[in-house]
């Protein structure tokens, strides 16, 4: 049985001018668990994705039409607040992207914003989010160094500590592994695999082995279109939808 829906997204249409590039897409993506989006490139996925904290807001031109509720509640009408959106739903982008700013400071960044001034407690939380990242034994005696002093893999797992310090409810992925070698990418998968007894998790991913790894849902989109969602197993042994099965047996994308 299902976790209750986190999110619920509902006859979901998105637009780049007049290019719809997300097609009546309805999906629910349950609590506290693992969701992965895979498709071939340019299918919407990430477009998809970034609906869910409304980082396409700030694109000139794009427009969106049906709803998408979390926990019950729309997050695209005008009285949304969307700072605190995206603090309650967090986001992991493709590339590391850490501020030109300290390891300390990076992971105290979004705290600052919003008034955290007590020094034991920056502290406290600045430790506990790099260790929820698997990375604070690797930096703890080099908080003050410059954070593009770490490797790729780092940091990645530091944006993912910036991402947890605010206490977000829900983490996005955007193909996080996308950039980094395999020993990092094990790390995050891990992390991942982590995370969902404390947070919902969406990831997107063109890896289909990583789906199967990190996830119990599998949605597979095509052209913007919902082709097939369901548990993760069942998706890559028996899926329903012929285009599913060609796409995960390498038939094409």
């Amino acid at each position: 049985m299902p976790a209750r829906a986190k999110i619920e997204v509902q006859n979901l249409d998105f637009y780049y001018g007049s290019k719809k590039a997300v097609k009546n897409l309805s999906l629910n993506c349950p609590e506290k668990t693992v969701t992965a989006l895979i498709g071939p490139s340019g299918c919407g996925k990430s477009t998809f994705i970034r609906t869910l904290n409304r980082m396409n807001d700030v694109v000139v031109g794009t427009r969106v039409e049906g709803r998408i509720l979390l926990d019950g509640e729309s997050i695209l009408g005008p009285k949304v607040d969307v700072v605190e959106l995206r603090r309650r739903v967090g986001m992991v982008f493709q590339r590391p992207n850490p501020f030109p700013k300290s390891i300390f400071d990076n992971v105290a960044y979004g705290l600052r914003v919003n008034g955290q001034r007590n020094r034991d407690r920056l502290d406290e939380i600045v430790e506990r989010s790099l260790r929820e990242a698997a990375l604070w034994e690797e930096v703890k005696d080099r908080l003050r160094e410059n954070a593009f002093s770490l490797s790729g893999g780092q940091q990645q797992r530091l944006c993912i500590a910036r991402t947890l310090a605010v206490n977000p409810e829900v983490v996005l992925f955007d193909e996080p592994c996308s950039a980094i070698d395999p020993i990092a990418t094990a790390k995050i998968e891990d992390l991942i695999q982590r995370m969902k007894k404390d947070y919902t998790v969406v990831i997107v991913t063109h890896n289909m082995q990583q789906a199967a790894r990190v996830s119990e849902y599998t949605a597979f989109l095509m052209m913007g279109e919902l082709i097939e969602v369901g548990e993760t197993n069942a998706i890559f042994t028996t899926p329903k939808n012929k285009l599913t099965e060609d796409y995960i047996t390498g038939r094409f994308g």
